[in-house]
């Protein structure tokens, strides 16, 4: 935990990137130290003065003690500030609150789990939450494997923050279609114990980084579940980083699978435009519909029948996402270890493209 300096002709410290506390009690500093830790934040302890004006506006949050909530009562109010009360009896500190400015008035160890969320929060600069895809097959072979890499690959492209979630254990891993089955980082064995708050920015720093995405997939081991609490937990790191998340889901949903469709924003299934798929999409679409609530069709095209995308998304009682041509040279470029997507151009880019303009807001040009 860093300390303020005392020498006054010592140049003013940085403006700290974790929490501000402000306590001169030990016990207290060290409980909320150990928090800090928990949520992966490095805090900033003042105590016995008030904190320089820079250093208390700049702090993602402000943990104050009631032992020093009068000496902080001038400082300017800002958002993130939380009192942090010593007795429980104490009526008068929810006037300490109002004059400091304090959003919560908090006990320990009782808001323990509360304030550990927030920490984390402040800490990763939490904002809008990503949207979160989930692509399914409405039958097998239909291409939601190759629809979900390529639809991250373009997000990725595009300058959005992006990760491919690889919830098919079957599937053969996510990460030999994009050419990086031999690189560094955690696969999902490695997830599996994830229970509770997890780091975002960790999360993403330990995958593999392949064509400027993070990707978690399977590795060849034999593994074929996690629990859904691990799914949870990794899912909804990922989610709070914001961008693009892309989920790779089962046509059979185990547990783990169907957690992670239920935290989906939109979900896509593919269909190719063939009686029999459209037959077995129609289960596939009863069952996500008990998950999710914008479930949209992309038929692949042209069939035998002449079924145009729009008829096969009616009878499925779908909202139409698009229709995908056949795209040439797509299985020899997996072969090769080039994704698909990774063109930018042809039936299955268009179709991305398209599709993450009109879900995504573009990203600002630096």
């Amino acid at each position: 935990m860093s300390t303020p300096t005392t020498d006054p002709h010592a140049a003013e410290p940085p403006a700290p990137r974790g929490p501000l506390i402000v306590t001169a009690d030990p016990l207290l500093a060290e409980q909320l130290a150990r928090l800090c830790a928990a949520a992966g934040a490095e805090p900033h302890l003042f105590h016995g003065e008030p904190p320089p004006r820079r250093i208390w506006e700049a702090a993602p949050l402000v943990l104050v003690g009631d032992d020093q909530a009068q000496l902080c009562s001038g400082l300017a109010r800002r958002p993130g500030v939380l009192l942090l009360g010593l007795d429980l009896d104490d009526g008068e500190i929810w006037v300490r609150a109002v004059q400091l400015g304090a959003e919560h008035v908090l006990f320990l160890p009782d808001a323990q789990s509360w304030l550990l969320d927030r920490i984390a929060d402040a800490t990763e600069g939490v904002g809008p939450a990503a949207l979160t895809v989930a692509v399914l097959g409405g039958r097998g072979g239909a291409g939601a494997s190759t629809l979900a890499c390529a639809l991250a690959v373009t997000g990725a492209r595009a300058g959005h923050r992006t990760m491919l979630i690889d919830a098919d254990p079957l599937g053969g891993g996510l990460d030999v279609l994009l050419g990086g089955e031999q690189a560094g980082g955690l696969r999902w064995p490695d997830l599996a114990g994830s229970r509770g708050r997890v780091s975002g920015a960790e999360l993403a720093k330990a995958l593999p980084e392949l064509h400027r995405l993070s990707a978690l997939s399977w590795d060849r081991s034999d593994t074929l579940a996690i629990p859904p609490e691990a799914m949870q937990s990794v899912l909804a790191a990922a989610r709070r980083r914001g961008g693009l998340v892309v989920l790779d889901v089962p046509r059979h949903l185990d547990p783990a699978a169907a957690q992670a469709l239920e935290q989906a924003d939109t979900g896509l299934l593919v269909v190719p435009a063939e009686l029999r798929a459209v037959a077995a999409a129609d289960r596939v679409a009863a069952m996500a519909r008990m998950r999710l609530t914008d479930l949209r069709a992309v038929v692949r095209v042209p069939g035998p029948a002449g079924l145009t995308g729009r008829e096969i998304a009616r009878g499925l009682r779908l909202r139409l996402a698009g229709e995908l041509l056949p795209e040439p040279g797509i299985t020899v470029d997996a072969e090769r270890g080039s994704p698909p997507g990774i063109r930018g151009r042809g039936p299955l880019a268009r179709f991305c493209d398209g599709f993450l303009t009109e879900a995504m807001p573009p990203v600002p040009v630096a």
